[in-house]
């Protein structure tokens, strides 16, 4: 956690207060999420987690006969155990892509038979930002989709667990990559980035605010005690948290990519866009690096592996983690 994020839990940690998010501190946090994403019309709703962020902002977008369509990588696809398709009761359609990003014409061949009630209704598409590959959409890349999706009647849902990665690297605002570019509803993440838990799903259009409150509580995601989900929220928008913290987890990345690409036996398998590398090395020198350092790997019959910073990844972090890899090849 940023140090400002526990200072702002233990601020509201004081004395009792109404439950549910009836309470100022969660009226503040909307107020600030208003502000910066769209002062026009924006609804917050705080949740638990990334998963169920997610599966509440498909449930308002859907209804069970529907299709959900996202790339072949997509988290809700891969990582949250069927969550979002037993919580929705979509048919979730995966699209294979080479960036785990979508497109209008990789989309196009899944936007038929409407009507045709022998088959699941195109719904929704699902976008991540960044994308599980590290890939970042560029405004327009973003509102080709939801220009798509919204002339077929569908509305787009942005997960944006890292999407202060991507604004950072798209030299952008918050409000500038969502509202602007179209997108309907956005799970609005900060774990990644400093906040302890929590995420915000941000509903940018009124008819879908009718049924929020009671989707949320039937899925498990209303808190009793909002106001520590909630709180958070004011901390990381407060002078640009969110950007500086961003900022820096992309900058680290960018000093590990700068000497891991002059390397022989590193193979990118990824454009390094945000504060994720995927790259593939000798399987030996994986194995011997897994004994000092943790991270996952992304297809290990590739020996392809993923390498994340964070905002309080330092120098001497990637210094040490250098160091290690230069003696581990020398060795093998």
């Amino acid at each position: 956690m940023h140090p400002s994020v526990m200072d702002a839990l233990l601020c509201v940690n004081k004395d009792h207060a109404v439950g549910y998010g009836d309470d100022p501190w969660t009226a503040e946090a909307g107020k600030k999420i208003k502000e910066v994403f769209s002062p026009a019309y924006c609804e917050p709703l705080f949740v638990f987690n990334g998963t169920g962020s997610n599966a509440v902002a498909l449930q308002l977008v859907t209804r069970p006969y529907h299709l959900i369509i996202c790339a072949e990588t997509a988290h809700i696809y891969v990582d949250e155990c069927g969550s979002p398709a037993r919580m929705t009761g979509c048919q979730i359609r995966p699209v294979a892509t080479p960036d785990g990003k979508l497109t209008p014409e990789l989309v196009r061949p899944y936007l038929k038979n409407f009507g045709e009630p022998h088959h699941s209704q195109p719904g929704a598409i699902y976008i991540s930002q960044c994308t599980e590959l590290g890939t970042v959409y560029t405004s327009a890349e973003v509102k080709a989709l939801t220009e798509l999706a919204h002339a077929h009647g569908m509305y787009v849902h942005m997960d944006g667990a890292r999407l202060a990665n991507a604004c950072v690297a798209l030299n952008c605002g918050l409000k500038e990559i969502t509202v602007d570019c179209g997108v309907d509803v956005l799970s609005f993440g900060g774990t990644k980035n400093g906040l302890m838990l929590g995420e915000s799903v941000l509903i940018f259009r009124p008819e879908l605010a009718k049924e929020a409150a009671y989707i949320r509580k039937q899925s498990a995601q209303l808190s009793s005690k909002m106001r520590y989900l909630s709180c958070q929220f004011t901390a990381y928008l407060k002078d640009d948290l969110w950007k500086k913290n961003a900022t820096h987890a992309n900058a680290m990345a960018r000093k590990l990519y700068d000497v891991l690409h002059t390397l022989p036996e590193v193979r990118f398998t990824q454009k390094m866009e945000s504060n994720q590398l995927f790259l593939t090395l000798p399987r030996t020198v994986i194995d011997e690096l897994l004994k000092s350092y943790f991270f996952y790997f992304w297809n290990e019959a590739a020996n392809e592996i993923r390498l994340v910073t964070s905002f309080d990844t330092t120098e001497e972090d990637i210094d040490a983690f250098l160091a290690t890899l230069t003696a581990v090849m020398k060795r093998t």
